[in-house]
């Protein structure tokens, strides 16, 4: 993973990314990635990042992150758009 960071710094700074825009990138990536992992729950995912919930939430919103997107990409397709499976009946 250390060289996989240190490949996306060397191609970040290559590419005239500056160090504000790599922050807010990162920071956005992060926050949506443990959001994700607690389902859109920002209380949890404060707690994990070690920061209070209000904090978090500016955060979110200085980051233009939608957390009620984060929310509906969790949720289960509708029954329409979920996969059938044909059921068979096997001979004995």
């Amino acid at each position: 993973m250390r060289r996989e960071l240190d490949s996306l710094v060397t191609q970040m700074h290559d590419g005239g990314i500056t160090y504000d825009e790599a922050v807010r990138e990162f920071k956005k990536r992060y926050l949506i990635e443990v959001l994700a992992h607690h389902r859109g729950n920002q209380c949890k995912a404060a707690k994990e990042l070690g920061m209070h919930r209000n904090t978090l939430s500016r955060t979110i919103t200085e980051l233009q992150i939608d957390p009620a997107q984060i929310r509906r990409g969790l949720k289960r397709p509708s029954r329409g758009e979920r996969p059938v499976f044909e059921v068979r009946q096997v001979a004995r």
